[in-house]
């Protein structure tokens, strides 16, 4: 049974994550946890770690948030009627990510599925602010989708490595299980640099041929390319319908989302991310 957590804001942003996370997990026993968190802005983050939710100030945030999650719980059912999935709904007054962090550590949640919209202006990097904090700060599979995009079965998944990674199960299983639903072929990327693989990356490439040896993966190598180009660039060969990386700290993931400027990133993405934690959250 997965457990997927649906952050929402009830927009129409986060309506098409929630359609493109019911088609993904269309063939498997889920139960989905929709959440809504309200927080007005007049709430700073040091006020909420210290007082508790306050009696009656914010009962018309509350009530709110419950009618539109009973609303959005309805919606789900009938448009997408499977007898796999059940649906919960859980509305809280907290941050957003503090509350996404306190469901994966207490519901043992499998998947994050959010909605993301880019933020504009030049301090724009791929995705608005909000989800870059949630891939820098929740402990958990976390899989962003453009509201742009419309639902496509991840049959073709990127999978760019700098290969610095002691590959471990939570980081492969969360790809194998999408692999073994929906028939996917991984496309491992690396940008090789002019000295070729240390030994170190030679090791770690060979644990994960035998992670995906039960499955379909090619390896592809390019030089002379940064990764945000060979992303690009392998997107304009092979439709890509899901683009993964893994969040390790002092790697190319790290530089891409939290120290470049737009004038360095240079392309956006237009297909789901799949983003995977080299730790799990514990409880």
């Amino acid at each position: 049974m997965k457990k997927i957590l649906l952050p929402t804001d009830f927009s129409k942003n986060s309506w098409n994550a929630i359609k493109y996370a019911l088609q993904l997990f269309k063939n498997e026993e889920c139960t989905f946890f929709l959440l809504n968190t309200y927080a007005p802005a007049v709430y700073q983050v040091e006020y909420l770690l210290v007082v508790p939710e306050p009696d009656g100030m914010l009962d018309s945030y509350k009530e709110n948030s419950l009618k539109h999650l009973e609303s959005l719980k309805e919606r789900m059912q009938t448009e997408f009627n499977n007898p796999k999935h059940s649906i919960e709904t859980i509305s809280i007054f907290n941050t957003l990510v503090e509350q996404i962090n306190e469901e994966v550590r207490d519901k043992s949640i499998d998947y994050v599925v959010m909605g993301t919209k880019g933020a504009t202006g030049a301090r724009e990097i791929l995705f608005g602010s909000n989800t870059v904090f949630v891939f820098k700060k929740v402990k958990c599979p976390i899989i962003a989708v453009p509201d742009t995009f419309n639902y496509e079965s991840p049959h073709e998944i990127l999978f760019p490595t700098d290969y610095q990674i002691d590959f471990q199960d939570e980081h492969v299983q969360p790809i194998l299980d999408l692999i073994a639903s929906n028939i996917s072929r991984v496309n491992i990327l690396h940008v090789l640099k002019e000295n070729g693989l240390t030994e170190y990356q030679e090791k770690n490439k060979q644990k994960l041929e035998t992670y995906f040896k039960h499955s379909a993966y090619v390896f592809h190598s390019v030089q002379n390319e940064s990764v945000q180009e060979a992303i690009a660039n392998f997107q304009l060969k092979v439709r890509v319908n899901l683009l993964v990386m893994i969040n390790n700290k002092h790697s190319f993931f790290e530089n891409l989302f939290f120290k470049s400027t737009i004038n360095q990133i240079g392309f956006h993405l237009n297909i789901p991310f799949f983003v995977i934690p080299t730790k799990r959250g514990r409880k």
